[in-house]
């Protein structure tokens, strides 16, 4: 279940940096409360799954996975610049989240 409860926790850390971008500064009232309630359920999922994930595996996805999918929201809707960097950047996060995993429990 740990996985589950993960992956349903980076739904909602995508969805309420999202409502961040949209809130203005916290300035517009329902994307404002969309991130209160986003984060506090991601959060809260993310809690649930660490009941028996290891730390530092779910963190790392959940903020690997976060960032990358930020990254092309950023691009695709927001339209945003991408270049060598922000790709090179964003493949060195899904290296050093394989690597984590790869390694296994206990390494």
């Amino acid at each position: 279940m740990g996985w589950v409860y993960l992956s349903v926790a980076i739904g909602f850390e995508i969805a309420g940096t999202t409502a961040m971008k949209l809130s203005d500064g916290m300035t517009r009232l329902w994307p404002a409360l969309a991130v209160v309630l986003c984060y506090s359920v991601s959060f809260t999922l993310l809690a649930w799954a660490l009941r028996s994930l290891e730390v530092g595996v779910a963190y790392a996805v959940w903020s690997a996975v976060g960032t990358m999918a930020i990254a092309a929201i950023g691009i695709l809707v927001f339209g945003e610049g991408v270049g060598t960097m922000k790709l090179l950047g964003l493949a060195l996060i899904v290296a050093g989240v394989v690597s984590l995993r790869l390694a296994g429990p206990g390494a």
